[in-house]
């Protein structure tokens, strides 16, 4: 299964960004083989408004089955999840340390938004 994280790097080590609508790049990590690529989140990032709906689209074309972020607004929850996109919310420093509380079983899916449209 692939795992969507967002984050301001192209390194697991970047800082995981809160943000999921405007993260800079998406690392998008293989559970199964323990490879990753960084994908630029540019379009969403300086869009005018549907940032989350946009890098929703992305994730689930991606292929991702799971996303970790920070937080996660309600029309991009609904689109992720309609995509069938797991949604794990955390305050993790860094993508791996993300990974590694979604494998210890510390993470839960979210049951639904965190924050309002259009925060910062």
């Amino acid at each position: 299964m692939k795992v969507a994280l967002t984050t301001s790097g192209t390194e697991m080590s970047a800082p995981l960004d809160p943000r999921f609508g405007r993260a800079a790049y998406f690392i998008i990590y293989d559970l199964e083989d323990g490879s990753f690529q960084a994908v630029a989140n540019q379009k969403s990032l300086n869009a005018l408004q549907g940032a989350g709906v946009q890098a929703a689209s992305t994730v689930a074309r991606l292929g991702a089955g799971s996303l970790i972020t920070g937080h996660c607004g309600p029309k991009a929850f609904r689109v992720l999840e309609a995509a069938g996109v797991r949604i794990y919310l955390t305050d993790a420093r860094t993508p791996a340390e993300a990974l590694a509380r979604l494998r210890s079983g510390e993470l839960q899916p979210a049951g639904g938004a965190d924050v309002e449209g259009h925060w910062s």
